[in-house]
């Protein structure tokens, strides 16, 4: 397990919310753009620093509600969670840059590249789906954050859906740490955000996308399930599409295969 200190830095949004975030790499490098899953943080991303450092000025952020981000009360969406992207963006005088984004990360980079196009050069979308119903569970999962407050039943929860049980007994220091983060998140900000993927529906406007796209897919993944991946790479004109044999966390449980396929799209 990586060990690391907290030496994230942070930006305040147009509308008072601070955000998390961290830059590595070089300074006259390509800025790569890696955005998490929801109820992580930044530090998901940590095994792919040392690589993609290589190529790539990386700029990591947490999701508003998530990590060390500020979570306010009240639903989120994904066009206001993309907007502190583009702000942060903004605050570091970044113009363009490549988006990589797992699970809600991904439903923030299709957000980016139909609404904010000029700010994208290439995209990846991993783990990810365009539309994820029904309206009726994520308004049970609300409901009980917003009820009583209590985090503890999703730590498991999130674990059991991001990674298969065998790879959880091979390595128990990462699925703690991936539990760990879960139950970090603050109640408001993961209901906030449980109802930012409840109205994220981009089936019809991702066909917009110009953008060279990535999609990553998990063969075995129960919740953003490889068809999903399959109708996103069908509907963004010429996207090239990769299914790899991993539940969710793909960048986690397949690192080297995963990795190997983000750099070479982005370098191609």
């Amino acid at each position: 397990m990586t060990i690391h200190t907290d030496t994230k830095t942070y930006f305040t949004t147009g509308d008072n919310v601070r955000i998390a975030y961290r830059l590595d790499g070089p300074a006259d490098k390509p800025v790569l753009v890696l955005s998490n899953s929801i109820a992580t943080d930044l530090y998901m991303w940590d095994e792919q620093i040392p690589v993609f450092t290589k190529h790539f000025r990386v700029l990591r952020f947490d999701t508003r509600g998530n990590g060390s981000s500020g979570a306010p009360a009240g639903d989120y969406s994904i066009d206001r969670m993309s907007n502190d992207v583009i702000e942060l963006l903004d605050y570091l005088k970044i113009d363009r840059v490549h988006f990589l984004g797992l699970s809600l990360g991904g439903f923030i980079g299709q957000w980016l590249a139909v609404h904010e196009a000029h700010r994208i050069d290439k995209l990846i979308l991993a783990n990810t789906s365009s539309y994820l119903g029904p309206r009726d569970t994520w308004n049970g999962l609300i409901g009980s954050l917003r009820k009583d407050g209590d985090i503890t039943p999703f730590g498991a929860m999130f674990i059991n859906n991001w990674l298969p049980k065998t790879y959880q007994e091979q390595h128990p220091e990462v699925a703690a740490k991936f539990r760990a983060m879960v139950l970090a998140t603050p109640p408001v900000g993961l209901a906030g955000s449980f109802a930012a993927v409840r109205d994220g529906d981009q089936r019809r406007t991702i066909a917009l996308i110009t953008h060279k796209t990535l999609v990553i897919g998990g063969k075995y993944d129960g919740v953003t399930l490889p068809e999903h991946s399959e109708l996103i790479a069908k509907t963004i004109p010429q996207a090239k599409l990769i299914i790899l044999p991993v539940v969710h966390l793909s960048n986690v449980e397949a690192p080297q295969v995963f990795e190997k396929a983000v750099i070479d799209f982005l370098l191609d």
